[in-house]
Order: C-alpha cells, then sequence, then structure tokens
C-alpha cells in the first residue's frame, strides 16, 4: 500500500513566480525540478512542492519546518534577508524574540514566506 510510496508535500502559492524567487533567492533552496503547473525544491534531501492556487497562504497553521543546528544563526542569516519572524502569545505557546522553548528544550521561531504561508525553523537540543 502507501507505505512504500514517496511523499511529496505540496505548499500552495498565489502567485507561483514570486514564490519561486523567494524561495530560491531569499530562502536560498535548491529549485530541481519545475513545470508550468508546479515547482520542487530540496533542502537537507528532502524534497518539496508547490502549486499556484487562488487559495495559496490562507493556512493559519505551520505548513512546513526546517530542523537546524544553529537557530540563533539561522535567524540572524534570515533576518539579514529580510525575514521578520512571528511573536505568538497562545495558551501553551509564547515567543520572546521570535523564539518558542519547548519543555523537551526544542526551540522554534515561525515567519510567513511571500505568500503567507507560515513556515518554521526549529532546532532539537543534543543528547
Amino acid at each position: 500500500m502507501l507505505g512504500d510510496a514517496p511523499v511529496l508535500a505540496m505548499i500552495p502559492a498565489a502567485d507561483l513566480a514570486r514564490a519561486k524567487a523567494y524561495y530560491t533567492d531569499t530562502l536560498g533552496l535548491k529549485l530541481v525540478e519545475e513545470t508550468p503547473e508546479d515547482v520542487t525544491f530540496e533542502s537537507g534531501g528532502i524534497r518539496f512542492g508547490m502549486y499556484e492556487t487562488p487559495s495559496g497562504g490562507q493556512a493559519a497553521h505551520t505548513l512546513a519546518s526546517f530542523k537546524v543546528a544553529d537557530l540563533d544563526g539561522e535567524m540572524s542569516a534570515l533576518r539579514a534577508r529580510g525575514i521578520t519572524f512571528e511573536e505568538y502569545d497562545f495558551p501553551g505557546l509564547k515567543t520572546e524574540n521570535g523564539v518558542a522553548v519547548g519543555s523537551d528544550g526544542l526551540r522554534a521561531a515561525w515567519f510567513k514566506d511571500c505568500e503567507g504561508n507560515i513556515l518554521c525553523v526549529a532546532e532539537r537540543p543534543t543528547k
């Protein structure tokens, strides 16, 4: 069944050309495939796609999370490229200077891409 089938996560974009430029130029991701209907990027050996739809950027939840070794360094580099990190204050989730710390030591920060999609960068504590 599906347990042996590769999965390709898809992120919606209201403007695919704008999103392609943002993900390659601003986030520094590698574009590995492009058709008139979608694009595929690679990050850390994992691939994901983007497709154009009028409902792009309307999800109110995290669509992708990048696992990083140095959250502070990544945030600094992303801020230098114009990224603004979100601040949250919900029950069980409060950010300080864009960073939330979980009970297990996970540190995470969220930002919105050019389409309004919520993305995360997260650092797991070393064991």
